[in-house]
């Protein structure tokens, strides 16, 4: 994003003005679309993010979560809806929005062939960052790159690339950073470290809005918010989210040789039952989830009890969730 220094203007009107009223939350937008070629991308999403908390954005490639994001940060502008971000007005105020965010794309998206100084020395010139070397410095040694400083970042690893793109997006003290599928490609260490930090910059009242396919990641987050063919389909903590979904689950094993053929068959068999939901493969396991618990357990009971596999109720997880949700929504493209 290019921006060009200039005052900072007051947030929008009505947003936080009164000093007895309660601070904005960092993001409150409210039936936001974009369309290209007639197709709706993102279709009437609403959302609120409060300040301080770590929220997980999910779903499939080619949900929306991409165009949601860039219209957040003021990249793009929403063909329809309204609501503000940082206090400040969607549509009128894109260029304050733009200088308090910190946006990681999917993409490694800084220069290749410049060092990682160099690079951290022009986004701070970029955002005309006070005390810009200082600045640089400090940041190299608080993302743990002050010994590869020289180094030029087209050399890096992806697990380097992407510690290098978050001290990009942190160097001019956003309030809030919006990270796109940021640990895409990188391995559990990196992941792990990535989010430790993530949970540091919470911690000192930056807003982090990230999309994620790792269930693992989404756990970590306060919030959460899933969208498929540009509709949001359930938001809330991971606990509200499994409540809501109504699921409840079974794990199926085989007993004896020849037990990974016995589940395949059962998996079939199981999938053409309208009593059931959803079938994951797990390991050597089968995690059969429906709506009705009574009912699926007699249809395994039915299916499955013949003294070939074992059947154990267990606790849903967001995966299962997610699995159903994306079974059951409709797709857009058409």
């Amino acid at each position: 994003m290019t921006m060009q220094p200039s005052p900072r203007p007051s947030p929008a009107s009505g947003i936080g003005s009164a000093a007895s009223s309660p601070p904005p939350a960092a993001i409150d937008v409210h039936g936001l679309t974009k369309r290209y070629g007639g197709r709706a991308v993102v279709d009437n999403f609403s959302i609120r993010v409060e300040r301080g908390q770590i929220f997980g954005f999910l779903g499939p490639n080619g949900s929306g979560k991409t165009t949601t994001i860039r219209m957040l940060c003021g990249l793009l502008t929403p063909d329809e809806g309204s609501g503000s971000c940082l206090g400040y007005d969607l549509r009128q105020q894109a260029e304050a929005i733009k200088r308090e965010v910190g946006y990681m794309t999917q993409r490694f998206s800084l220069y290749e062939d410049l060092s990682i100084e160099e690079n951290l020395d022009f986004v701070a010139r970029m955002y005309a960052v006070p005390g810009r070397r200082q600045v640089v410095a400090a940041t190299l040694e608080r993302l743990g790159l002050t010994a590869r400083r020289r180094q030029l970042a087209g050399t890096l690893s992806g697990g380097w690339k992407q510690r290098l793109a978050l001290a990009s997006c942190t160097l001019h003290s956003p309030r809030l950073l919006l990270l796109d599928e940021p640990t895409a490609g990188v391995d559990p260490k990196a992941r792990r470290d990535f989010w430790e930090r993530i949970h540091d910059l919470a911690a000192e009242g930056i807003t982090v809005l990230v999309s994620t396919h790792y269930m693992d990641e989404a756990e970590r987050c306060h919030r959460l918010a899933y969208i498929a063919f540009g509709k949001l389909l359930v938001d809330g903590t991971a606990d509200e989210v499994i409540d809501h979904s109504g699921l409840s689950t079974w794990v199926v094993s085989a007993r004896g040789a020849g037990g990974d053929r016995a589940l395949a068959l059962l998996a079939q068999q199981l999938r053409e039952r309208p009593e059931v939901d959803t079938v994951i493969p797990f390991g050597v396991t089968l995690r059969v989830s429906g709506r009705d618990a009574d009912v699926l357990a007699r249809v395994l009971q039915d299916v499955a009890g013949g003294g070939g596999f074992g059947v154990l109720r267990t606790q849903t997880s967001l995966e299962d969730v997610f699995v159903s949700l994306m079974q059951g929504a409709p797709d857009n493209a058409g």
